[in-house]
C-alpha cells in the first residue's frame, strides 16, 4: 500500500505577529515544518511539502542549515488553499498511490497513532477525518448582532491529517472551487460522499498564535 502526506505550509505569520511565515518559527530550535514531516517520515510515507513559490528557496536554506535530510517533493502552492492542495495533488499519479493524507505545516505535534488510524479507516471507509469534543460553549452570530446558542455535544472541532482514497480525493479535486470549501473533507463532501470522523487530540494544536508556540514546547518536552 501506498501513502502519500500532502503537508501544506502556506502560512504568512500575521495573526501569530511575526514577519517569518509560521512554519520557519524555531521549535525547541528547529523550524515548525521539519517536525511536521519527520512525524509522517515515522509512518512510512511519500512526503510532498507545499510551500508558496516566494519562500521555496528560504526553506532549501533552512534544510541546508538544519542538515535536514528527509527526502520531500517540493510543489509551489496555488492562490488558495484549495489551489495549492489541487497541484499537489495533480503530481500525484493514481496508478501509484493508494491513500494520500492531507496536513497542515503548523500541527507540528500529531501523533503516529493518529496518522496510522486515519490511513487505516481511510482505507476501508474512504475518508478519515480527526476530529474532537469542544470544550467552549459555542454561539452563531446574526447579522453580527444577535447570537443563538448552539449544541455542544453535536458539534466537533475538525483537525488534520485528512486522509482519503486516493481515486476519491483526485476526483474531488477536479471540482470547480467553491467559497464554501473550508478544508480537504468538505470537498469530497461535496461529491456526496459521506465523511468518517476518527480520534483527534487536544495535543494535535495548529500554531496559529504565540501562545501556541509556548503551548507546543511545553508539550514537547512532556513526550
Amino acid at each position: 500500500m501506498t501513502k502519500y502526506a500532502i503537508i501544506v505550509a502556506g502560512g504568512k505569520g500575521s495573526r501569530f505577529g511575526s514577519d517569518t511565515p509560521k512554519q520557519f518559527l524555531p521549535l525547541n530550535g528547529t523550524p515548525i515544518l521539519m517536525h511536521t514531516i519527520n512525524r509522517f517520515n515515522e509512518c512510512n510515507c511519500k512526503i510532498i511539502v507545499v510551500l508558496p513559490e516566494s519562500q521555496i528557496s528560504h526553506w532549501k536554506q533552512l534544510c541546508y542549515k538544519h542538515s535536514f535530510s528527509i527526502p520531500h517533493l517540493i510543489i509551489a502552492g496555488g492562490q488558495t488553499r484549495f489551489h495549492s492542495v489541487k497541484n499537489a495533488i495533480d503530481s500525484i499519479t493514481p496508478a501509484e498511490c493508494d491513500l494520500i493524507a492531507i496536513h497542515d505545516g503548523v500541527r507540528p505535534l500529531v501523533s503516529k497513532n493518529i496518522i496510522d488510524e486515519a490511513f487505516d479507516i481511510a482505507l476501508t471507509k474512504g475518508s478519515a477525518i480527526p476530529a474532537i469534543e469542544l470544550t467552549d460553549s459555542i454561539r452563531q452570530l446574526y447579522n453580527n448582532s444577535t447570537s443563538k446558542a448552539l449544541p455542544r455535544a453535536s458539534l466537533r472541532a475538525v483537525q488534520t491529517p485528512q486522509t482519503f482514497q486516493a481515486l476519491l480525493i483526485k476526483k474531488a479535486y477536479d471540482t470547480p472551487f467553491s467559497d464554501d470549501f473550508t478544508d480537504d473533507a468538505s470537498v469530497v463532501e461535496a461529491l456526496g460522499h459521506n465523511i468518517t470522523l476518527t480520534n483527534g487530540s487536544s495535543k494535535n494544536i495548529k500554531i496559529t498564535h504565540s501562545i501556541d508556540l509556548i503551548i507546543a514546547e511545553e508539550i514537547l518536552k512532556n513526550e
